[in-house]
C-alpha cells in the first residue's frame, strides 16, 4: 500500500506563490533593465550614426562648390563635342562643293529646286533609269533626314524645318510619279514583251531599295486566275472578273517608307530650347554690355591722365602704355565673351539632352475606327504598292514604223470593286483577292506580324479590309485576302523589346565600349568609338543572329534608325511610358546619371542593378568595377553599387545578392556631390587617367546612346 502524499498546508501554498512573484518581479525588472540598456545602446548607435551622417553631409556641402565646378569643366566635351559637329556639317557642305559631281545638294533650296524642276521635264524614261536615278533621289532624303534630326533645334530655324521637309515630301511624290510614268511605258509595250507559253507579259527587276513586278493580262482567259511571278514566291490569286479583263497588275515593293507621314516637330522642343537659348545669348549681350563700359572708362582714364602729362617724350610712352593696356582689356573681353557664348551653347545641349527623355504628357488621340496608333506600333520591312491598272493602248507595228495612242490622262487606275455593283448578276462578283508576299530578308519580326493598308483619304494606316492572315517564318512568306488594292506594310509592336532585362556598358579600349542591352527576346550589342556606333552582335533566342548592319560603323542618330528599321528597336520614345510598364525616374536625375556615367565609361564597367527599381524616382542605383583591360567579362565579378540622386553619390552597403533593400551607406565611405569624386576615392590612378584623357566626341556618342535607351527608366 503507497503512502499517502503529505498535504501541503496554506503557508506553504503562501510561501510558494510569493517566491514565484518575487521571481516573476526579478525576471521583469531584469528584463526591464536588459531593455532598457539596449535601447540606450540602441539610441546611441542612433546618435553616433547621427552624428556621422551630419558631419558626412557637411563635408560634403563644404566641398559641393569645389566639385560642381570640377564637374563644369569636366562636361566641357558636351559644348565641345557640339562644336566639332557643327564644324563637320560645315566641312560635308564644302566637300559637296568642290566634288562638282553634279548632284545638288539638298540643303541649298536653289539647288534642289533646280533638280526637281530637271528632273520633271524628263518624261520618257524606262523603269530602269527611274531605278537608277532612284539612288540619288533616296540619298538626297536621307541626307535631308539626317539633317533635320543631327542638326539641334536651336540651330535650326522654323524656315529651314519647313524648307527640308517640303523638299523632302516633293522628291518622294515626284520618284512615286515616275514609277508612275515607266509603268505607263513599259506597258505600252506588253504585247511585244508576251511571254510565249501563257501568252501574258511578266516583268521582274530587283534592285536594292526597290522590287518591281509587273504583269499584263493580255490573253483574258478566264481559266487563268493564279498568277505567279517566275523565280519568285509572289502569288496572286485573282478572280474570274480580272481574268476576263484588259489589265495589269504591278507590285511595287520599295524597301523604304514615303507612305506615312513625316513626323510633326514637337513643339515643346522648339519652345524650350528658344527660351534656353534667348536667357543665355541676354547673358552674353549683357556680358558685353559690361566689357564694353569698363573698356571706355579705361580708355578716358588714360586719355585724362596722358593730357596732364607736359613733356612730348613722357606723352608719347603714355600713349604706348595705353595701347597696351588696350589690347590686354580687348583680351580679356574675348576671352569672357568666349566663355559666355561656351555657356550659351552648354546651355542649349543640356536643354536639347533633357528633351529626349522627357515624356509627353498626353496620349496621342487616333479617332479613326481600326486607325493603326504609330505610336504603338512601327511599319517593317518597306512598303508594298498593289495596284490594277487599266491596260493602255498597244504599240503597234506599221510600215517599219511603232505607232501608239498616248492617252492625255496617262496611266488609269483599274477601280476594284467598282463604285457600283448594280450591273453584276452575281452577288460573290468581287471577292477579296488572295495574295502572297515576300517579306524582307534583313527585317526581324518577333511575333507574327500584323498587315495593314494605307488610306488615302485619311492619310493614316489602318487594319480593316484584311483577312486570313498567315505568315510563314521559315520561309519568310505573308498571305492575305484584301479587299481592295492598294499601298500595304507591315507592322510590329514598336515596344516588343521593351522594358529591357539588363544592360552593362563595359569599356574595351581607349575611347571604345560596348554596350550590351538583352530583352525578352534578342541580347543587342553595340560598340561605340569616339564619334561613331556599329551593331557588334545579335542573339534571337540566345541563338547568333547574322544582320547586314554589322561591322558597319555609322553617325548613333543613323544607327538607331538602321535597328529601328530592321525591327531592333530598343529606342523609347516620348510617349512610350504609355505602352510600357517602366521604373519611372526623374529627367534631371536621369540626364545628369547619363551624362556622368558617359564621362566614367572609358575606365569603369556600368550594368543594371535589381535596387534600382526599389529606390524612388528620384534616385537611381546602378552597379560599377573598374575595367581597364580587353578581357572577357568575369562571370561574377566583384561590382559595387552607387545611388546617385542628381546632387549626391554614395556607395551602399548592400550587394545584388543582399535580401533587403538598404540605402545604409558602406563603411568608411563619404557622400559626394557627382559619380566622378565618388569613384576618385577607390579607383587606380590609371582609371583617373584614362577618363581625364578621354576624347569629348566618345564621350558625346555615349551619352548619347543612353539618353536614347533611358536603360535607368526602362530596364
Amino acid at each position: 500500500m503507497s503512502a499517502r502524499k503529505k498535504k501541503i498546508t496554506k503557508a506553504e501554498r503562501l510561501k510558494q506563490l510569493q517566491e514565484e512573484e518575487e521571481r516573476r518581479q526579478k525576471e521583469e525588472e531584469e528584463a526591464r533593465v536588459k531593455h532598457e540598456k539596449e535601447e540606450m545602446e540602441r539610441l546611441e548607435r542612433q546618435r553616433i550614426e547621427r552624428e556621422k551622417w551630419h558631419q558626412l553631409e557637411a563635408k560634403d556641402l563644404e566641398r559641393r562648390n569645389e566639385e560642381l565646378e570640377e564637374l563644369y569643366l569636366l562636361e566641357e566635351c558636351f559644348p565641345e563635342a557640339e562644336k566639332l559637329k557643327r564644324d563637320t556639317r560645315l566641312l560635308s557642305q564644302w566637300n559637296h562643293y568642290i566634288q562638282c559631281d553634279g548632284s545638288p545638294d539638298p540643303s541649298v533650296s536653289p539647288e534642289i529646286n533646280t533638280f526637281i524642276s530637271l528632273w520633271k521635264e524628263e518624261t520618257n524614261e524606262t523603269l530602269e533609269e527611274v531605278i537608277a536615278k532612284s539612288k540619288l533621289v533616296l540619298n538626297l532624303i536621307e541626307k535631308l533626314r539626317l539633317l533635320l534630326l543631327q542638326t539641334p533645334s536651336y540651330d535650326l530655324e522654323d524656315k529651314t524645318i519647313i524648307q527640308y521637309r517640303g523638299s523632302i515630301l516633293e522628291l518622294q511624290e515626284l520618284l512615286h510619279l515616275k514609277f508612275n510614268v515607266a509603268t505607263e511605258r513599259l506597258l505600252r509595250q506588253a504585247s511585244t514583251l508576251a511571254d510565249l507559253d501563257s501568252g501574258n507579259m511578266e516583268k521582274v527587276i530587283q534592285d536594292e531599295n526597290v522590287t518591281l513586278y509587273v504583269w499584263a493580262n493580255l490573253k483574258k482567259n478566264p481559266r487563268y486566275r493564279s498568277v505567279r511571278f517566275s523565280e519568285t514566291q509572289i502569288r496572286f490569286e485573282i478572280p474570274r472578273i480580272l481574268a476576263t479583263s484588259g489589265i495589269a497588275i504591278r507590285l511595287l515593293h520599295t524597301h523604304y517608307d514615303h507612305a506615312t507621314p513625316l513626323r510633326p516637330v514637337s513643339a515643346s522642343l522648339q519652345g524650350h530650347t528658344a527660351t534656353v537659348t534667348h536667357f543665355v545669348k541676354d547673358e552674353v549681350q549683357k556680358g558685353e554690355a559690361e566689357i564694353s563700359k569698363e573698356l571706355q572708362e579705361e580708355y578716358k582714364q588714360q586719355e585724362c591722365e596722358s593730357v596732364s602729362v607736359c613733356e612730348e617724350e613722357t606723352k608719347v610712352e603714355e600713349q604706348g602704355d595705353i595701347e597696351v593696356q588696350m589690347s590686354f582689356v580687348q583680351e580679356e573681353s574675348e576671352a569672357t565673351k568666349c566663355k559666355l557664348e561656351m555657356k550659351l551653347l552648354s546651355e542649349a545641349v543640356f536643354a536639347a539632352q533633357l528633351l529626349l527623355i522627357e515624356n509627353a504628357n498626353e496620349k496621342p488621340c487616333f479617332c479613326e475606327d481600326n486607325e493603326v496608333d504609330l505610336c504603338q506600333f512601327t511599319t517593317l520591312g518597306g512598303v508594298y504598292h498593289l495596284d490594277i491598272f487599266e491596260l493602255p493602248p498597244q504599240c503597234k507595228p506599221m510600215k517599219g514604223w511603232m505607232i501608239v495612242e498616248i492617252l492625255k490622262e496617262g496611266l488609269q487606275k483599274y477601280i476594284y470593286p467598282p463604285e457600283s455593283t448594280e450591273d453584276f448578276e452575281t452577288e460573290n462578283a468581287f471577292p477579296p483577292i488572295e495574295v502572297t508576299l515576300e517579306v524582307q530578308e534583313n527585317v526581324i519580326f518577333f511575333e507574327d506580324p500584323m498587315v495593314a493598308r494605307w488610306d488615302a483619304e485619311g492619310k493614316h494606316w489602318q487594319t480593316d479590309g484584311i483577312s486570313n492572315v498567315l505568315y510563314q517564318s521559315e520561309e519568310r512568306l505573308i498571305t492575305f485576302s484584301l479587299e481592295t488594292f492598294g499601298p500595304v506594310t507591315l507592322i510590329q509592336d514598336t515596344h516588343i523589346n521593351m522594358p529591357f532585362q539588363s544592360w552593362e556598358l563595359r569599356p574595351l579600349d581607349v575611347n571604345k565600349v560596348l554596350l550590351t542591352v538583352t530583352t525578352v527576346f534578342t541580347e543587342i550589342q553595340i560598340q561605340i568609338k569616339e564619334n561613331l556606333c556599329m551593331l557588334a552582335s545579335v542573339k534571337v533566342d540566345n541563338k547568333k543572329h547574322s544582320s547586314t548592319l554589322e561591322g558597319r560603323w555609322m553617325t548613333p542618330i543613323s544607327l538607331i534608325l538602321a535597328l529601328k528599321e530592321t525591327g531592333l528597336n530598343i529606342f523609347p520614345t516620348g510617349h512610350s511610358h504609355f505602352y510600357v510598364v517602366i521604373n519611372h525616374k526623374e529627367p534631371l536625375v536621369e540626364i545628369k546619371a547619363y551624362r556622368q556615367l558617359a564621362l566614367l565609361s572609358s575606365a569603369f564597367a556600368f550594368g543594371w542593378s535589381k535596387w534600382n527599381v526599389e529606390c524612388s524616382s528620384k534616385k537611381v542605383i546602378v552597379k560599377l568595377r573598374e575595367h581597364l583591360t580587353e578581357e572577357e567579362p568575369v562571370q561574377d565579378p566583384n561590382w559595387t553599387l552607387l545611388m546617385f540622386s542628381g546632387d549626391r553619390a554614395q556607395r551602399l552597403k548592400i550587394n545584388e545578392n543582399s535580401e533587403t533593400f538598404s540605402e545604409a551607406l558602406k563603411e568608411e565611405t563619404e557622400f559626394h556631390s557627382t559619380l566622378y569624386h565618388l569613384v576618385k576615392d577607390f579607383a587606380s590612378k590609371e582609371a583617373m587617367e584614362k577618363i581625364r584623357s578621354s576624347k569629348c566626341q566618345f564621350i558625346d556618342s555615349v551619352c548619347y546612346m543612353l539618353l536614347s535607351t533611358r536603360l535607368l527608366s526602362y530596364s
